[in-house]
């Protein structure tokens, strides 16, 4: 029951909407959260001893925050700034550091390192730590690209693509690649295992053997892989390749297969082979545009799980190993899921060009 002795807590829609918010919004402080949960509570009347029961707070909590509702409404419930110590870095100094990072390099240095540029600014490097991370500035880090420079990037793009999103009907569509120059690297010691707080442990040291060549057809619908061994990859070793994707497609299926640029795709004996076999298409990719490739991330999942820690004392094992780990993964294959359509590609490519041609201000 209400009780007579409070003053009566009525709220208007708008504080009822923003308190509703507060109470329920995941950004919203804990803190904002209870004194919104309090005051709710307290506009149905109930006593402050019934709300703090309700809430699992004390009651002069509850007594608190009705009181300074009452006196300021929703103002009353924020935090008020706090004293501390008085800013020491000026609006200036952030601006050197920012101009400094974005156009200047230390002598005889490619890049700024926080103490140098602190030291050349004249505060800490802890703080010139914090204004990086406030812009968005990381000068230790690096990382390569390559526009292609293809005068059929988009036509490419779109065509790849299409058969990603919208494959043919009765079509298999496969993403062809070779995996060169695997090297089979025997360490000199074994293996430590991995202990509590231990990492596995290598020998940085190896024996070089011989190296072998992987053939790697990924089927986009069911994510199945396709994989042969040869020493080479030359032009007569890819086609022979394609006869065996050839063989095991059904017969009534068209193929699709696309592949990227390399000199032994577009050979005279590929080219006659293709003509033999009419029901097989190749597509290129743009030159410099590996990522388009979905074979490419599938070797990513080979490198990792196979043979980045592998230790192989001879071509045949080094063989060996790739074929047991295909079989495990066609025997759980599921497809990789492509959500770029081309414009979306086109767009992104488009306005980083755009980017990295404005000149330096």
């Amino acid at each position: 029951m209400p009780d007579p002795r409070l003053k009566p807590l009525v709220l208007s829609e708008i504080e009822r909407r923003t308190l509703t918010g507060w109470e329920s919004r995941r950004s919203t402080a804990q803190g904002i959260a209870l004194r919104a949960r309090i005051i709710l509570a307290c506009a149905t009347g109930e006593s402050n001893t019934a709300v703090a029961a309700r809430l699992g707070v004390a009651s002069n909590t509850v007594k608190r925050w009705r009181a300074r509702f009452l006196r300021e409404r929703l103002d009353g419930l924020l935090d008020e700034p706090r004293p501390g110590v008085p800013r020491t870095i000026t609006d200036t100094q952030v601006e050197q550091v920012v101009v400094a990072t974005l156009e200047q390099v230390p002598e005889a240095g490619t890049h700024w390192s926080k103490r140098e540029l602190a030291a050349r600014v004249g505060i800490s490097p802890s703080s010139v730590l914090r204004i990086w991370h406030a812009f968005g500035l990381a000068p230790w880090r690096t990382e390569t690209f390559k526009v292609s420079p293809d005068p059929l990037l988009i036509d490419k793009i779109r065509d790849v693509v299409g058969l990603y999103l919208a494959p043919p009907v009765n079509a298999a569509v496969f993403c062809v690649d070779e995996k060169p120059q695997i090297q089979a690297l025997q360490r000199h010691g074994p293996v430590w295992p991995m202990l509590p707080g231990v990492p596995e442990r290598r020998p940085f040291d190896y024996i070089r053997h011989d190296t072998v060549d992987l053939f790697a057809a990924l089927d986009v619908a069911t994510g199945k892989v396709i994989s042969t061994v040869a020493a080479r990859h030359r032009a007569v070793d890819f086609r022979d390749f394609l006869d065996l994707i050839d063989r095991r497609t059904a017969p009534d299926q068209v193929i699709h297969v696309i592949c990227d640029n390399l000199s032994a795709h577009k050979a005279p004996v590929v080219h006659h082979w293709l003509l033999a076999h009419p029901r097989v298409t190749l597509h290129f990719t743009p030159t410099y545009s590996s990522w388009i490739n979905q074979v490419e991330r599938w070797f990513a999942e080979l490198q990792r799980c196979c043979l980045e820690r592998g230790s192989f004392c001879s071509v045949q094992e080094l063989t060996t190993a790739p074929e047991h780990w295909i079989e495990h993964w066609n025997s759980q294959a599921t497809p990789f899921i492509w959500t770029k359509t081309p414009d979306q590609i086109i767009d992104r490519i488009c306005r980083y060009c755009a980017r990295i041609s404005e000149p330096a201000h």
